[in-house]
């Protein structure tokens, strides 16, 4: 019986996939993984039985990953089960950007009298606009929801500039031909009417749209962010549009410096907040989780490398471990010197840290008990368990 403990309120569409023979959710205070969205982890005392955190969502921020990951817990999220719903969100954004809408609805619903159609008519000129329609939109990140982003986009006839270095090769068969791909974010930065952020946060994005940034772009420019908010250096875009350098910000995340300024518009976290996103990452998360308990497999993992390989032997060997030379020799000597025949052997490196999956043709359960003891106890592994077989639907 597997323990999940949960955080925040999870869809009860992704939770029943953890089904009650197998499952019990919140019932133990040593579980075996967690399922989470937005609860802060930092402080949390994780305790020894923790194999897995999964976010259901793509921000993983609230986790202490590092902390997680010399622990051997590894971390999922949900990429691409919300993409949809933050690119109906940004693309809401672009055209709210350019027609007054909120402020047209809201001075309609001050007017008074019997002839509002005729005030109406009278005043309408104050709300003219602009069209998105032949417009430059630059695409900073092109994952899931970038590569939407850029797609649905162009269809609204805007010419489309997306710069990522690091795209993928799914996500690159993802994105129209038509959306021009720069080799230098300067290019974007420099020739857009619109600029819209899709990038995870770390080291390397943090505060990385600031003065410098946005003294390249033009001054009737308007930046979107739906990232994070730590992405773009909050002084410098309050900054550069008092002083007219940026025609507009729009943003996901809110910063009491930005309150109440003009050509500022701050949504309250909106992003993922749908029905249908919610479920989406519930879902997914669930499923990930499910088969790290049950394989060993790993997807979506933003600490330890993917693996999967087919599980058919009566045991699998799951080994966290320091990715350093000689290791599939010392797990390989461990499980030959108890006798044990090895059926398969996948092993995937990350950074400091490598995950090892070793299938072995053994069915007493004391002799798997001996030699994960035995593996547990050499230097530079972290964790190690036995994963019985079972037949699973995946």
């Amino acid at each position: 019986m597997y323990q999940i403990k949960t955080f925040n309120v999870i869809a009860p569409e992704g939770l029943s996939r953890f089904e009650k023979e197998n499952y019990a959710i919140n019932e133990s205070d040593q579980p075996d993984a967690i399922i989470l969205r937005s609860q802060k982890l930092h402080d949390y005392a994780f305790p020894s039985s923790v194999l897995a955190v999964a976010r259901a969502g793509a921000g993983t921020n609230n986790i202490p990953v590092d902390a997680c990951t010399e622990k051997g817990i590894v971390v999922f999220n949900t990429p691409g089960a919300n993409a949809n719903a933050v690119k109906e969100l940004v693309l809401a954004s672009l055209l709210m950007s350019v027609r007054p809408i909120l402020k047209g609805a809201q001075w309609v619903q001050s007017l008074s009298g019997e002839n509002a159609e005729e005030q109406v008519e009278a005043n309408k000129k104050q709300f003219v606009g602009n069209e998105l329609e032949g417009k430059r939109l630059g695409v900073i990140g092109l994952g899931s929801i970038g590569a939407m982003v850029a797609n649905d986009a162009y269809r609204l006839g805007m010419e489309v500039m997306g710069y990522d270095p690091y795209v993928s090769v799914d996500t690159a068969w993802s994105i129209s031909r038509r959306v021009k791909r720069a080799t230098q974010i300067e290019e974007v930065l420099q020739t857009c009417d619109f600029i819209t952020l899709h990038l995870p946060l770390n080291d390397k994005t943090r505060g990385m749209i600031s003065t410098r940034e946005f003294s390249m772009m033009k001054p009737t420019a308007q930046l979107l962010n739906f990232s994070r908010g730590e992405i773009v250096d909050v002084d410098a875009v309050l900054e550069a549009v008092t002083s007219k350098k940026l025609a507009g910000y729009v943003t996901d995340f809110a910063d009491s410096r930005l309150l109440h300024q003009e050509n500022i518009v701050i949504l309250p976290h909106l992003g993922a907040s749908t029905q249908e996103a919610e479920v989406n990452c519930a879902k997914m998360a669930a499923r990930t989780l499910k088969r790290y308990l049950e394989t060993g497999a790993i997807k979506y993992s933003v600490n330890f490398p993917q693996a999967e390989m087919a599980f058919q032997s009566p045991y699998r060997l799951s080994i966290i471990h320091r990715n350093i030379p000689n290791m599939l020799g010392k797990i390989s000597a461990v499980i030959a010197s108890l006798d044990i025949n090895i059926d398969n052997i996948l092993n995937r490196g990350r950074d400091e840290y490598a995950y090892t999956l070793v299938d072995v043709n053994e069915q007493d359960p004391q002799v798997i008990a001996d030699v994960v003891e035995k593996l547990s106890a050499q230097d530079d592994i972290i964790r190690v368990r036995s994963i019985q077989y079972t037949e699973v639907p995946y």
